[in-house]
Order: structure tokens, then sequence, then C-alpha cells
């Protein structure tokens, strides 16, 4: 007979302890897991944004991933600034179209036509470095000079570019080019009242760079090359690169070597031991308003070569015998403009006035431009192209002579009377 072993009863509270504690554990380590699983991801995430995130641009530069709509703002502020911005390389490239159309192109190097993201357009100056060794002073001038300035008679600078492979500058594009396309052009001649408003235009350009900027700015090429044009003919002084800062108080300036174009160059360039001062830009004004009168280039030659005249000359040659008006309609003005063009010519004879103490500043040449005062009748000028001395002869005025700019003025020109002025004159004088 078989014995019966009884089996021993599973103590049901410490099985289901087990199961608890199992449970516990295992979501312990889940919650721990999941924690160390998004500690990670995050390590990760920060490490590639580290590696893709831009360094911090440089003070003024304008990164080519900023240029877009998040940032126009920003980038629309730094060009209403007035002070010119530094683009990079790739910057240029893009604005650009990897420099796809040319404008023109010359010693200094190369013009591009271009276009920011906002729709304005440019000109970018590619500058030649192996062409001379004085690009860079080229450079450091214009961004000196025009880059401290803003005036509706001044080209505008944007801004530029200078890295180890480029020197570039980025000026507003002028849709009608240079003046000079238009004055010796047979088919692109504007109307004369069109060019007495050039005249004028370029002027006041001149007289700021002269009289109102902080330092004095001489341009040393002002010719009609350098005289571009807007959509609305609108003159505005251009290429600074010889242009120099001097104090207001300076009486003459030092340079090295001969600054500008032949045939717009003041004398005393050429004259020995002659002082240098900012009346070589109001020389140079004056010879493109001859130009501007004739409609034609100051020096024209033969077929052989041989000159047939020199346009100034003649001006003075018919002044003198009271023939002005005659060489204007010579030159194709209509009546209605001619005596603003004797007017011009009476101006331009006082602009290259031998000495530079003679010749008017550039504001009291807008004044007499501009009409509304009688021009004084200009001495001869010339002197020194039939003299053999190595000076021009010496002028009856000088700045240390007038108390005040007025009388300095009335050398040149004197106020005229209106017949409202008068009515208002004589109302004062019997009250």
């Amino acid at each position: 007979m078989s014995s019966y072993t009884p089996t021993p009863q599973v103590d049901e509270g410490a099985r289901t302890a087990g199961i608890i504690i199992s449970l516990v554990v295992f979501l312990i380590i889940g919650v721990v897991s999941c924690y160390c699983a998004k500690k990670m991801r995050r390590a990760i995430v920060s490490e590639l944004r580290a590696a893709v995130a831009p360094q911090p641009p440089p003070l003024s530069v304008i990164q080519v991933w900023e240029v877009d709509a998040p940032t126009m703002e920003k980038f629309l502020q730094e060009l209403a600034q007035e002070k010119p911005v530094r683009f990079t390389a790739q910057q240029l490239c893009t604005f650009t179209g990897n420099y796809s159309t040319m404008l023109g192109c010359g010693g200094f190097g190369r013009v591009y036509e271009g276009q920011f993201p906002n729709g304005v357009k440019i000109a970018v100056k590619v500058l030649n470095r192996g062409a001379t060794r004085n690009i860079e002073e080229q450079f450091m001038a214009e961004v000196g000079t025009i880059g401290r300035t803003h005036h509706i008679n001044l080209v505008r600078l944007y801004g530029f570019c200078y890295d180890q492979f480029m020197s570039a500058l980025v000026y507003e594009f002028m849709e009608n080019g240079s003046l000079d396309k238009h004055l010796f052009s047979d088919t692109k001649q504007l109307e004369w009242e069109k060019m007495h408003d050039i005249a004028i235009g370029t002027a006041k350009g001149i007289a700021y760079l002269h009289e109102e900027c902080q330092q004095r700015i001489i341009h040393y090429d002002i010719k009609p090359g350098n005289v571009l044009l807007d959509s609305n003919f609108s003159p505005k002084v251009a290429d600074f690169g010889l242009a120099k800062l001097c104090n207001r108080d300076d009486t003459h300036v030092t340079i090295t070597g001969c600054r500008g174009t032949p045939g717009y160059l003041a004398p005393e360039f050429m004259l020995k031991n002659f002082s240098i001062t900012y009346k070589c830009d109001v020389y140079s004004f004056g010879i493109l308003l001859f130009e501007i009168v004739g409609r034609r280039k100051n020096a024209r030659s033969g077929g052989d070569g041989e000159s047939l005249d020199w346009f100034p000359k003649k001006v003075w040659e018919e002044y003198e015998k009271g023939e002005l008006m005659a060489l204007t309609e010579a030159c194709g003005i209509e009546e209605k403009d001619r005596s603003k063009a004797e007017n011009t010519a009476k101006v331009a004879l006082w602009c290259v006035q031998d000495s530079p103490d003679a010749r008017p500043p550039m504001s009291a040449v807008v004044k007499m431009l501009e009409g509304g005062v009688e021009i004084m009748p200009p001495p001869k000028p010339f002197h020194y192209l039939f003299s053999t001395g190595t000076e021009p002869p010496s002028s009856s005025i000088s700045a240390s002579g007038y108390s005040t700019s007025d009388e300095m003025n009335s050398y040149w020109y004197k106020e005229t009377t209106t017949p409202v002025m008068a009515k208002y004159e004589i109302q004062v004088a019997t009250s």
C-alpha cells in the first residue's frame, strides 16, 4: 500500500509581492532608459547644431544667408545709415549673377551690373590690382571720401569688398551712363535746357565737396566721363580714386605727381613753384562747361592729326569781339537758350583763370549758372599758354583782402535788382 505525500501550499501573499516588485523594477529601468535616451538625443542635436552654425559675422558685414526676407529690414537699415557696408566676394558674385553683365572696362578694372535682393540695381567696380601699384591708394581714396558723404549730386557708395584676392566698390546704378556719351554723340545729344541743368547739378556736387563737408574734398579729376546720369538725367559726380581730404584752413595741399586727365588739368600742375589748391577742380569744371556750350571736345584734330582749334581760346576771342551770342548760334543752340549759353560761357571763362585765387568758389559758380545775378566781365585767361614764365600772373583778388564772402563774390558777380525787389526798396526808402 503506497503512502500519500501532501503538496506544500504556496504563500499567495509572497507571490503577489514578488510580482509587484518585478513591475516596479522594470518601470524604474524603463524610466531611467528613457531619461538617458532623451539626454543623449539632446547632446547629439546640440553637437549637430554647433557643427553647422555660422560664425558670428564681423562688424559691418552682412552674410549671404542673412540677405533674405527675414533679415531684409536689417539690411536696409545698414544702407540707410549712409556708411559703406563691407561685402564678401561671395555676396558680390551673387549680386552680379556671377559677373554676367559687364558695363565697361578700363585700366582700373571692370564694372558689372548687379542687383540687391530687394531689387535695387547696383554697379560693381572690380579693381585690377595688377594694373598699377596705386590701386590700393585709389581704393582707400574712394572709401575714405565718398564713403563719408551723401549728396543728391554725388554718386552713392553702398559698400565695398576687400580681401586677399579682391578689391571692389559697390555703387548705385546710373541708368544713363556718363555725360561724355551724350555730350560727344551725334545720336544721344540732349536738349540745351537739360544740359544746363546738368551743369548746375554738377557744380552743386563739387560745391558740397569743397564747402559743406566736414573736411574739404578735392576731386582732382572733374571731366564729362566722371559725371554720371541717373534715369532722370540728374548728374552725380563719380570716380573719387584721385580725391584727397584736406583741412579747411589749409591754403594749399601737397601732392606727389600729376593728378587728373590731360586737357582738364589746371595750369598749376604744370608750372613750377605754384601751390595746388581746391581751385584746381574749379578750372577742370570750367573746361567741362566749354564742352557743354560747344557740344564738342575742346581740342579737335584734322584727318592728319593736326590740331584744328582749341574751343576755350575761341570762346575768349569771340567774347573780346562781342560775338559770344553768334558763337552760341554757331554751336547749334536755339535762340531761346542762347542767353543762358552766353552766361555759361562767361562762367567758364571765370573758372579757367590762370591764378587759382581769381577763380570763383563753386558756390559762386552755382549762383552765376542759376541766373539772377549779373556776371562781371572776366579777365583774359590762358596767359600761361603764351608766356615763357614758370608761374601764371598774380591775380588782383586774395581771400585775405576781403572781410566777408559777399565782398569776395562781388569780384565775380553782383546781385541784380528785380522789379519786385526795386518796388520793395522804394517803399522802405519812402516809409
